[in-house]
This record gives C-alpha cells, structure tokens and sequence, in this order.
C-alpha cells in the first residue's frame, strides 16, 4: 500500500534516528518502497530565513522587507546549513556534494531577491506581492536543504531514492500547487523507489499566501490526496497523548490511540496541532486515515485518526489549552433584548482582521477570547466606539476533548478538580456536541489546571 510520510523539522535534525526509526525500521529490500516523504526544514533554519515561529525573532526575510542589507545575513545561513551538513557526514551525507548543492541554491536565490529588492524600492508595484514573493523563496531553501540530504545519505547506503524537488526553483512554468504536484510525480514508479518530496511547493496561488508556515502540511495533505493514498503518517518527536508531557511528566502522559478530525481539530484551534487544519479537510474528505507517530519510540503503533471513529466508552481523550490568550469583554446595558449586538461585535472582528477561539454571553455582555499575537488596538478603539464599556485580560483557556465525552458528571468533575487547587473559572462553556468543553483560568494557574484536569480525568 502507497503511503505518504511527513516528517517534521525537530525529528529531520534527528536524522540518524529517522533511518533507523522510519525508513529502515522493519523494513529491508523491495520492502523499503512504496512510499513518499514529505520533509521539512531542519530544526531552526526557517526561523533563520523567515522569522523566528514562537518569538517573532526576525530572520533574512525582515532584513529585506525592512530595505536593509540582507545579503551577510543570507550568507551567514549558507555557512550555518554548511556546518549542519557536518554533523551528518557520519551517517552516510557525501558534504562536499551537499555543500555545493545548498551553495548554489542559496546563491540563486540570492540573485532573484536582490531583483526584488530593486523592483521594492522603486516604488512602482504593491509591496505586498514582492515581500510575498520573498517568504515564498526563502522558505523553500529549507525543504531543499533537508529533502536532497536525505536523499543523498539514502542513495550512498544503497537505497533507490527519488528528491522530488516541488520548490520550481528552475521552472519557469506556471503551474498551481496541484498542478505541480501531479506533474511531479506522474512517471514515478514507487515500487522501486523511496520519494523525498520537499515540504514546500511553488505555485502560482502562493502557498505561504493562505498557509503561511503550515505550508509542508498542505504539501503532504495534497500529495496524498494525488497519488490516491490509503493511510498518511505524520511523525513527530513526541506521542499525541492525554496532556503536554513537558507540564504533567512523561510517566503521566498516556498515548492516544485513536481518536477522529473533530477531535483533530478541536486540538489546532487552541495550538495543539496533531495536523494542520487546512490540511486534515482534504484527508478526511477523500477517506484517507492519518497515523501519528513517535519517531522516537518506533514500536508504538500511535495515534489512528480518522473520519468515522467515535470512542466505544464515554470518556475523555486529551487536556490541552494554551496561555497564549487575551479575553476582551464588551459591556453594554443596552444589549439585553437587542437584536445585533452579536452582528456589531463580530463584524469589529471580521473588518480587523481578527478570529476568536471562544465566546460567551451574557444580558448585557459578550466575552470574546483571542490570540495574543492576534491582539490589535484598532480593535479595541472600534468597539469601545459601539459599546459602553469595552476591556481586555491576559488570560488562559483548559480543555477537556475526546470523541465522546457527553455524560452526566463530566463537567461538575473537571469543575471540581480546579477549586480543589483553588483556580476560579472565569468563564467557560461548550458546544451542544460535547466534544470540547473550555474552562477560561487565570494566566498563572494554566499549568496547574492542566495538571489537576488530567489527574482527575485518567488517574
């Protein structure tokens, strides 16, 4: 069966382990085809090139889109994927091959941002397209640098591989993302080959436009649905567990076995991403079933997810949330008994640009819980200019998630693991399917609510 495999940024620096643990794992021969690895970017160069993910810490990309010398600061990302290249010569990667092939990439690339840079400060077209132009560029060095590595240490161990460069970074062709993929990979015969296919793929839609750094997801979701693929893997460095093993400990973190794409999805919408949104739809929708799994522990079978699946037993499958949330308020005595005052607060949102993860109302108010990175202070002017009274508190949002968690108790239960650790619900609620119910918590008791939740909900 034709399998389409994503492995992730941390787990590709791990490359080592991702041959042994991936590839070559119970596998020899003949057996070793038959599948497509979608790859991104080794841990870290992204960030270097675009910005930094997590921080905001800006990489080449701001340089050029700040009309600052840009140049030194790309060289110094060729030296440092050439320093990364070292560490794996041990393990099979030809370095001065790989060095000259990044070399050259990044020096081509230079050429057409520096013809960007040129058309940006003339002033005669959109700066929006041309700094789009330069994301798109810049990011796909990445993908090339980590997908021809693997391919070049596949190939000198004597393994048939195939680097399916999706980047078009010599294709003048204008092709859309679809179109290029199934270009790519029409005269392959995967019975005889590993493919390595880049995270990133060029085309003429932009896919950092609508993705932006979930693009090697989409890649992977529109490759599978491409060649007609059964079963997709994602593989990552840790399992899809009860809770984050980082805050409740690894021997308190259980494995989820299986679960389905609301499930999935309810988990993206607070930060905790099994897969991209955008990219589980084309999946489920053609009936291709996803696996995550732990690159580190190769004998786990991980996590099933699919379409269809709905837990036998009443109970609940993972806690997340995130800490990373502003609540914004809105108050008004007029509100009660008036149509629209919903329509007026979401369309402050829509008109900024803005979406939220939860809301809640009231008689006379409305809470709305957003991104932190997503916070904007036009928001805030243009509904303190409809309503009485408008604030806004860093705050904190748990969740309880599982495919079948409506029973009686369920909430009373969690509710009660918070007050027993003395954390107030400032606010909280769930949808009529039950599938997710939120407790919104001070900033500074989010661990502490994740913890006791999960200790009352599995042990």
């Amino acid at each position: 069966m034709l399998t389409v495999e994503k492995i992730g940024g941390t787990c590709m620096t791990a490359l080592e382990d991702v041959l042994n643990n991936i590839i070559f794992y119970g596998r020899s021969g003949p057996e070793l085809y038959h599948r497509i690895f979608v790859v991104s970017a080794f841990s870290g160069v992204t960030n270097m090139l675009l910005e930094n993910k997590k921080t905001g810490e800006p990489g080449v990309y701001h340089r050029l889109a700040g009309h600052k010398n840009f140049t030194n600061a790309l060289n110094d990302v060729a030296e440092k994927l050439q320093e990364m290249n070292k560490k794996y010569e041990a393990i099979g990667l030809d370095l001065k091959v790989a060095d000259t092939f990044i070399e050259n990439r990044i020096i081509d690339a230079q050429k057409y941002l520096e013809d960007l840079a040129n058309i940006l400060s003339s002033g005669y077209v959109s700066n929006e397209s041309i700094l789009q132009a330069a994301r798109e560029i810049l990011a796909s060095i990445g993908e090339a640098h980590s997908a021809f590595n693997l391919v070049n240490v596949l190939q000198n161990k004597g393994v048939n591989a195939t680097f399916i460069d999706l980047c078009g970074f010599y294709d003048y062709k204008p092709y859309t993302i679809d179109q290029r993929i199934k270009h790519a990979f029409k005269e392959i015969k995967f019975q005889d080959t590993i493919c390595v296919a880049t995270g990133y793929t060029k085309g003429t839609e932009g896919i950092m436009r609508e993705f932006d750094r979930g693009y090697s997801e989409v890649t992977f979701s529109k490759i599978a649905v491409a060649v007609e693929a059964k079963q997709v893997i994602i593989h990552k460095e840790y399992h899809l567990s009860s809770a984050d093993p980082n805050i409740v400990g690894i021997e308190n973190a259980i494995p989820v076995c299986n679960t389905n794409f609301d499930v999935a999805d309810q988990l993206a919408d607070v930060g905790m991403e099994a897969i991209h949104p955008k990219a589980s739809k084309p999946l489920e929708i053609n009936g291709i079933t996803l696996r995550i799994k732990n690159t580190f522990d190769p004998k786990h079978e991980g996590t099933l997810i699919t379409k269809e699946f709905i837990s036998p037993d009443k109970r609940v499958e993972v806690i997340t949330g995130t800490d990373k949330v502003v609540i914004i308020d809105i108050y008004d005595p007029l509100m009660v008994g008036e149509v629209g005052s919903d329509l007026k607060v979401m369309t402050a949102f829509a008109e900024t640009g803005v979406s939220y993860v939860f809301k809640a109302t009231s008689a006379n108010s409305i809470s709305v819980l957003i991104w932190e990175k997503d916070f904007d202070k036009k928001l805030i002017k243009r509904l303190s200019s409809e309503f009485e009274t408008v604030t806004h508190e860093k705050v904190a949002i748990v969740c309880i998630i599982g495919s079948n968690i409506d029973q009686p108790g369920v909430l009373g239960k969690a509710a009660a693991a918070l007050a027993n650790e003395n954390i107030n619900i400032l606010t909280g609620g769930f949808a009529l399917r039950k599938v997710n119910i939120q407790f919104v918590v001070a900033r500074d008791d989010f661990k502490k609510a994740i913890i006791a939740l999960n200790k009352t909900m599995f042990f």
